[in-house]
């Protein structure tokens, strides 16, 4: 059956405090974001010793780590803040079995200089596309080399953001090292928001293989709004990854808040991957009792 966790940066806190209160909250798994209190995990700052103590936190709290995010702009255009990113996203990549598992999720980026989530004209071209790929190549050979695996993550506004796209990655990138986040929400725009099934069946038939780990969050229309929006989640010291909604025509809520089908998201994704972990984002922490009732919900529905 489909194990249902968050991301604990939803909680901001001391180490053992976030682990509390996701197992209290009935979570039996984590995504791991590399941000607490008292512990710094910044770039540099990665340690055996510090991530044992995650590790060992989370377990202690029956809360295994089955990813970790490493979001970041792999194609941002001032090449030495690229560098400075992938460097660090490599470097959660070569110590990602220290805190228990092979995973680390990451999307593609995207050229445009101000924003992590706008599109960008070259970002389908066929220049953008080769610098994708190359840096995609050297975090899957990265992770290859250290026992680890880099998952992909589709976004529309992204380099790689379809199907199509995704399927190039794969077919380019034949070795381990690399799979796929599956987050059906970043598949659609106006265009093919109202196709649902049709999107994501295709995306299950072609990739559902390569899935490793699942996002729950929603996706509907914007409406007047077109703007690039971010959530107050009570942190000041939020990520921007954990404070995004959407841009332009879409926005992405929490599960539960928007248009997704979610009962044949969760069927094909069960059909796919039976046991996967299915984990819940956007959101602040206290609407996570509601978004987790109603992924609950769909999954005894469904009966997965």
């Amino acid at each position: 059956m489909i194990q249902v966790g968050i991301f604990s940066g939803y909680f901001p806190y001391d180490l053992e405090t976030t682990a509390r209160k996701i197992r209290q909250l009935g979570f039996n798994t984590v995504q791991l974001d590399l941000h607490f209190t008292d512990i710094d995990l910044s770039a540099g700052q990665i340690t055996d010793e510090k991530a044992k103590r995650v590790r060992d936190t989370f377990r202690a709290n029956d809360l295994p780590i089955c990813a970790i995010s490493g979001y970041t702009n792999i194609v941002h255009p001032d090449l030495d803040e690229r560098k400075r990113r992938v460097d660090y996203l490599k470097e959660i990549i070569r110590n990602a079995r220290k805190f228990g598992t092979p995973y680390v999720i990451s999307e593609s980026g995207t050229f445009n200089s101000e924003s992590d989530w706008v599109h960008d004209d070259k970002n389908k071209t066929a220049e953008g596309f080769d610098t994708a790929l190359e840096v995609l190549q050297d975090l899957a050979q990265t992770a290859h080399d250290h026992g680890a695996t880099f998952l992909l993550e589709t976004y529309v506004n992204n380099v790689i953001g379809s199907l199509e796209e995704t399927q190039r990655v794969f077919d380019e990138i034949d070795r381990p090292g690399i799979e796929l986040l599956m987050d059906p929400t970043n598949y659609f725009e106006t265009h093919n928001i109202d196709n649902q099934r049709e999107v994501l069946g295709d995306v299950f038939d072609e990739l559902g293989h390569r899935v490793r780990i699942a996002h729950a969050k929603d996706v509907k229309r914007s409406g007047d709004d077109k703007t690039e929006k971010h959530a107050d989640i009570g942190d000041e010291n939020a990520l921007e990854s954990h404070t995004f909604r959407g841009v332009g025509e879409i926005e992405l809520p929490a599960a539960g808040l928007g248009e997704l089908d979610y009962e044949f998201y969760v069927q094909r994704l069960a059909e796919k991957s039976p046991n996967v972990p299915l984990i819940i984002e956007h959101l602040d922490e206290s609407d996570v009792p509601r978004a987790k009732r109603f992924v609950d919900e769909v999954l005894t529905k469904v009966g997965v």
